[in-house]
């Protein structure tokens, strides 16, 4: 039907350079819309070089991704484990979505999963069935250009509690526990291009509920357990360096005896801060989502209080004396949130 495919002008009458800096401007919620005007703009706006333009040329558009409790239909009292949702916040605009349902998971989110964005994308990795609790392995990638997802090839073996991160198209995890409790010290990563796995050297230890994140060009795997320390918190972490596919041990990383999952902040100095211990009103279920000038944090004040959402500026966030402002949230998004990310579409 269009046999000049590749010669068509990307929009009539316009050199191909102006052309691309028009539809590098669009907004990332009309690339769905606009990749059905013809078969050459929908290639270009789902290739890879056209997201890295768009973030070389400062038009791709930071949100927050969390793993939020949904709020409770029923005016009775809960029953049962609560249901999750990935929920999207706009901090510029400050408006709140929720993305669809996972259709292998429609009722909510495997329990205790895992969520990572590289490249415009959303990975949500293992946790445990939500009806049974059992160990899954399943890999989903949610794409916000065409708003679908789309199941990947399973993580190579069961672990819970892991630390990932993700960085240029591919998935890292390390540690965690697997299906018999044993804490675990091997390391994976997952190319989303090619949906394939490969193993990586094992970190020097074991680490069970770490938390992992992505500083400059290094996967960090923050404190965790061995198995025969079961709650005793390292306070070391280890880092991949993704130059060098090699493994380096950072003695008293983590200063907190508290456990690092979602509460891990990276300051500008390098140094790793803990959410939770930053203000009195987020010491309790802390997470925090860095989206460049500011950081979305929430929790709550002790155990059983309403759960808070904050800003930090990220200029002021050193030290002891970060100064959270309190935003207001929308009743159906104030749900709690296990964890998050931050998604650069």
């Amino acid at each position: 039907m269009n046999q000049n495919e590749f010669t068509t002008e990307l929009l009539p009458g316009l050199p191909e350079e102006i052309a691309l800096e028009c539809l590098t401007r669009l907004h990332y919620s009309t690339h769905r819309v606009a990749s059905r005007v013809c078969r050459r703009w929908c290639r270009l706006l789902q290739s890879k070089e056209f997201y890295y333009h768009r973030k070389q040329t400062g038009f791709t558009h930071k949100a927050a991704c969390l793993v939020q409790a949904l709020p409770v239909q029923s005016e009775s009292k809960p029953v049962g484990q609560p249901r999750y949702a990935i929920s999207v916040f706009d901090s510029v605009t400050g408006s709140w979505d929720r993305i669809d349902p996972i259709p292998k998971y429609p009722d909510g989110l495997p329990m205790f999963c895992q969520i990572a964005t590289t490249e415009g994308k959303l990975i949500v990795m293992g946790g445990w069935n939500p009806a049974s609790w059992d160990p899954i392995k399943d890999v989903f990638v949610y794409d916000f250009m065409t708003r679908r997802w789309t199941q990947c090839k399973d993580m190579p073996e069961s672990r819970s509690f892991f630390a990932m991160g993700a960085a240029g198209g591919r998935v890292f995890i390390a540690g965690g526990h697997d299906e018999s409790k044993n804490a675990l010290s091997s390391a994976w990563v997952f190319d989303i291009g090619s949906n394939e796995w490969t193993e990586l050297p094992r970190m020097s230890e074991e680490r069970d509920e770490c938390e992992g994140v992505i500083i400059g060009s290094d996967f960090w795997v923050v404190s965790g357990y061995d198995t025969e320390s079961q709650g005793r918190f390292k306070s070391s972490a280890e880092l991949y360096e993704l130059s060098t596919g090699e493994w380096r041990r950072v003695e008293n990383a983590w200063g907190s005896s508290q456990c690092p999952r979602a509460c891990v902040g990276a300051g500008k100095n390098g140094n790793l801060t803990c959410w939770a211990e930053s203000d009195p009103n987020v010491k309790v279920g802390a997470c925090g989502v860095d989206l460049g000038d500011r950081t979305l944090v929430t929790g709550s004040a002790y155990q059983g209080a309403p759960h808070g959402f904050f800003f930090v500026e990220n200029s002021k966030k050193e030290g002891q004396n970060s100064k959270l402002v309190k935003i207001d949230v929308p009743e159906e998004f104030s749900g709690f949130v296990q964890s998050g990310c931050c998604v650069e579409i």
